[in-house]
């Protein structure tokens, strides 16, 4: 096993590495006031973003499913990594060579297994590129290429390779690489022969499968020669890196420009994104070897950031087959809050055919919108039945009139509905709108489709969230007395120097809530507030690392992370914090005393009588103080 890795290489991986350029990689964020970012979740599904990200701080923190922590955290969780996987792709992209506290330099076959087959991948798409660059085999490859208008300069862009012929050529080379068999065989780039492991690609063009952040986790290969007797594409089976239901061709090129603007198009083949992006149409990505599905619309939406104007274009083949594919993604429709539409040539031509007959204008020109995706459905249904006759028509709208239910724009809905009647033949119009107006209310009642929340509404973060620690009231900011200590502890996370010194005089009996006097403990711990003046970066790690449990870490992101309530925060606002709250605890302390004094008053201890009435007398002075000299008295 590899030793534990060096605390000061993972704090310099930690400040090396800004965390919005790497939350970026996966998707949009845009500001969110206060020095913050935000955008859509990519751990829950959401409308509306409450994903926030503080540079400053190098903290994220999901007010909707309440995911938070740094930069490695965040690794860890979006592509499942352990914590020494997480800190080594880190420290590789910031060029930071880690040592490990048992064994010094961690060897290559020590790392965790996930990096280990990417590493493998990025090697095999080296091999890959090479065969096709200088191997005379390849000839057959790139004059495949070459009659699809694509030449060197292109395949290179995509990084398109050649597999070898032969049984165990990659396999071999990636052995002189230091990779095991069980490795290979791990990756998918190799599978059990009867006499050790062989390639399971061979004699085909190779398309590298890129994840959102650039690492190869699979491949889609080519069938080239006639001899072969596989499918005409075969993809990288299922791995620990490599899951085609969640992986786009193409997202790595794409992602930018997806998120500039707000635009996608979803083609079906590895070509047909080449033929794309070589025409200018560069927010062009593909499913790999399976249908455009749920997984793939959470990797859209945090791109699109559901913005309202977004729009997704799908291009299908005109046969019988690309229809059925675009009714299939009609199906996911309504989880877009982008607008979607379908495209498709007259001819029926690819758009990789396209462009090779009618060169890139025509391309460009195929995928700007024209048709919406649900009144291609409507049509397709439509044409099912036999107008002509009253059972047709009722039979069509039956079968429609749910299509257009599910509408997310109401004013469309309505006047989509009226062009169903007309293409129905129905000429009362108004009972056709009021079935579709009464499909859509009950889908709405029963949790199902309905128009969408309009994009870019803010939620209500916090209407009611429950304590994270057991115990305790509910912990709800409608209570005065909790929203106070919630932003006390938020200026000690992110404006220590406002509240120290004297926020390390609090006792953690101040914080009524059970989740914020674990946070008040926690920051003791860390060495108060005091330090955060010192060392604001170290501090906050310094907090989350003294956290007793992943809840209390997480509600100290949150609110290291979640923004201040004034606009102008300054020494009179945070003093006014620490008033209240010191305020709050003395008025609690007076009543209990008062309780001890009205038992006392019946038969006590004279001498115990008189202590409590001088320690209220003393409460009693000190309240008045601050209600008076606010600040000036703690």
């Amino acid at each position: 096993m590899a030793g534990r890795i060096n605390d000061e290489d993972v704090k310099a991986v930690r400040d090396a590495v800004p965390i919005d350029a790497v939350v970026s990689e996966y998707l949009q964020l845009r500001n969110a006031g206060g020095g913050n970012l935000k955008g859509l979740c990519p751990f829950h599904d959401e409308k509306s973003p409450s994903f926030q990200v503080s540079p400053s701080k190098g903290l994220f923190h999901c007010f909707g499913c309440q995911e938070g922590g740094d930069t490695i955290t965040f690794v860890m969780k979006v592509d499942h990594l352990t914590f020494s996987e997480s800190v080594e792709r880190l420290a590789a992209q910031a060029g930071i060579t880690l040592r490990y506290e048992e064994g010094g330099y961690n060897p290559a076959h020590q790392r965790g297994e996930r990096i280990r087959l990417v590493e493998a991948h990025k090697a095999a798409a080296r091999f890959y590129t090479e065969q096709l660059d200088t191997s005379p085999e390849a000839d057959t490859g790139r004059a495949f290429l070459a009659e699809r208008g694509f030449d060197q300069a292109a395949a290179a862009h995509f990084g398109v390779g050649y597999s070898p012929q032969g049984w165990d050529h990659l396999t071999r080379h990636l052995r002189g690489k230091g990779f095991t068999d069980k490795e290979l065989v791990l990756s998918g780039l190799a599978q059990e022969g009867r006499r050790g492991p062989i390639d399971r690609f061979r004699g085909r063009l190779m398309w590298p499968i890129r994840d959102i952040g650039g690492e190869v986790v699979g491949f889609g290969a080519r069938k080239l020669y006639e001899s072969d007797n596989g499918p005409k594409y075969l993809n990288t089976p299922d791995t620990a890196i490599y899951r085609k239901s969640q992986v786009l061709y193409g997202i790595d090129l794409a992602k930018k420009d997806i998120a500039k603007s707000s635009r996608a198009v979803v083609v079906e083949g590895y070509t047909d994104v080449m033929a794309c992006h070589l025409a200018g149409i560069t927010t062009a990505i593909a499913t790999c070897g399976t249908a455009f599905g749920g997984d793939h619309i959470k990797i859209l939406r945090r791109l699109l950031m559901d913005n309202g104007s977004a729009r997704v274009i799908f291009t299908f083949d005109g046969d019988a087959a690309g229809q059925k594919a675009a009714l299939r993604a009609f199906e996911d429709d309504q989880k877009f809050a982008a607008e979607t539409y379908i495209a498709i040539a007259p001819d029926g031509m690819d758009p990789c055919e396209l462009r090779l007959a009618k060169g890139d204008e025509a391309v460009a020109d195929l995928v700007e919108p024209r048709t919406p995706l649900f009144e291609f459905a409507l049509r397709q249904i439509v044409l099912r039945y036999d107008l002509e006759t009253p059972a047709g028509r009722a039979a069509a709208l039956d079968e429609a009139a749910p299509v257009v239910a599910r509408i997310k724009n109401s004013g469309a809905q309505h006047e989509v509905a009226v062009q169903l009647a007309g293409m129905l033949g129905i000429l009362d119009t108004q009972f056709v709108v009021k079935r579709v107006a009464q499909l859509a209310r009950w889908a709405r009642e029963r949790g199902g489709a309905g128009p969408a929340p309009a994009a870019g509404r803010p939620q209500q973060a916090y209407a009611a969230p429950q304590a994270p620690t057991g115990g305790g009231p509910a912990l709800t900011l409608r209570n005065p007395v909790f929203a106070t200590e919630r932003e006390l502890l938020k200026l000690a996370l992110q404006r220590p120097e406002l509240v120290s010194p004297a926020f390390d005089a609090y006792g953690m009996d101040e914080f009524t809530a059970p989740p914020y006097a674990a946070v008040r403990q926690a920051v003791m711990d860390a060495g108060g507030a005091e330090f955060g003046v010192q060392d604001p970066q170290e501090y906050l790690v310094r907090v989350r690392d003294a956290a007793p449990d992943d809840t209390v870490r997480a509600m100290v992101t949150e609110l290291a992370v979640e923004a201040i309530l004034r606009k102008t925060v300054d020494e009179t606002y945070a003093g006014d914090q620490l008033v209240m709250v010191r305020r709050r605890a003395v008025d609690r302390r007076i009543r209990d005393v008062q309780g001890s004094l009205s038992r006392l008053s019946t038969g006590g201890d004279p001498a115990q009588l008189a202590a409590v009435q001088n320690e209220l007398w003393v409460l009693q002075q000190y309240g008045q103080a601050l209600r008076e000299r606010g600040a000036e008295a703690l």
